[in-house]
């Protein structure tokens, strides 16, 4: 580790609120990964007559376990329940409900308030809030990660090419972000997701249209001014490529700018992806979404607990982003490194 790496994450470390929002926001991803093993209507492990189920992996007919149909096995039935109990154990996850799964047993109408085993209550469909929360959590995350990463592949490779060639390549490329800049961007996706088909890679690649474009300007403004410095006319001189010097000489000095936007780019695309679910164009009906939880809540102001719980799991989702973006920007700054 070279001392200015050193000397980066030392600044980073004392940066306290974005240092604890960094393993606040690892936590928060890692359990939402592990989504099937925290909210699920299936147990984890079966013991059943002396050997081992894996209900979670596999499905297994109801006559497994000693009932009589073939079909698969509803685990919550209170039948199948009492028929596992008779003759070993079956280990469930915290919350017994996935986030399709209805509770048909809740006396209460829909949507429910907390309670019982809701902790979250229920949506107007009888699915379970919490279990929802997690399983939105997860696609959301994953979303705006790979949104990201993507767009900041394309933005910096973009960024770099009219940097550093300038002149004419420069002067085309600046004058097409102006024109694509200058498109109304969410109308444009409101449009284009009512005309396609709804789903989660085809939701990633209209929104990757228009979200590259973030990190062109930073990128190119580095690649200009490193572009005639000494060491990159000597590299030149020596014979080396352009796309060599690009990537081992250039490319580390746009780094900086790189790292230091992404989580406000992460930011962005996560709630760019809630606006469409909210809207009703992002991704198919019934999928887990923190934008369907929120517009749940707009539809139904007598069950207060769904906008709550959306609106406070995006409000600290986005702060914890904002918070890591504030520590990385000061941890690359140099007058803070010194």
């Amino acid at each position: 580790m070279t001392p200015l790496t050193r000397r980066r994450l030392e600044t980073f470390c004392r940066n306290r609120r974005g240092f604890w929002s960094l393993w606040i926001f690892l936590a928060v991803l890692a359990l939402s990964l592990a989504a099937e093993l925290i909210a699920n209507d299936r147990p984890i492990l079966v013991r059943y007559d002396g050997a081992f189920y894996v209900p979670m992996i596999k499905d297994y007919p109801e006559v497994t376990f000693g009932g009589d149909f073939k079909t698969a096995t509803d685990y919550r039935d209170p039948t199948v329940a009492e028929l596992i109990d008779a003759k070993g154990w079956a280990l469930w996850p915290p919350v017994r409900y996935s986030f399709g799964t209805i509770n048909y047993l809740e006396p209460r109408p829909h949507p429910a308030p907390p309670g019982g085993g809701n902790w979250l209550g229920t949506d107007d469909q009888g699915r379970d809030v919490l279990a929802r929360l997690i399983y939105g959590l997860r696609l959301s995350l994953l979303f705006g990660l790979a949104l990201t990463l993507v767009s900041s592949v394309l933005g910096v490779a973009a960024g770099a090419v009219q940097g550093y060639f300038g002149g004419r390549v420069d002067l085309v490329g600046q004058r097409f972000l102006e024109i694509w800049g200058g498109l109304p961007h969410l109308l444009i996706l409101i449009i284009v997701a009512s005309v396609i088909s709804p789903g989660f890679w085809t939701l990633l690649a209209v929104m990757l249209l228009f979200s590259w474009t973030n990190l062109v300007g930073v990128v190119r403004a580095e690649f200009l001014r490193a572009r005639n410095f000494d060491y990159v006319r000597a590299a030149r001189a020596l014979g080396m490529n352009d796309a060599r010097i690009m990537v081992r000489h250039v490319l580390p000095n746009a780094a900086v700018a790189t790292l230091t936007f992404m989580p406000f780019i992460l930011n962005g695309s996560i709630v760019s992806l809630t606006a469409l679910d909210f809207l009703g164009l992002g991704l198919p009906p019934g999928s887990p979404s923190l934008g369907e939880l929120l517009s749940q809540g707009k539809s139904n102001l007598h069950a207060p607990w769904l906008g709550i719980t959306g609106f406070l799991l995006v409000a600290v989702i986005l702060s914890l982003l904002v918070f890591i973006g504030e520590a990385v920007r000061d941890a690359f700054d140099p007058r803070k490194t010194t």
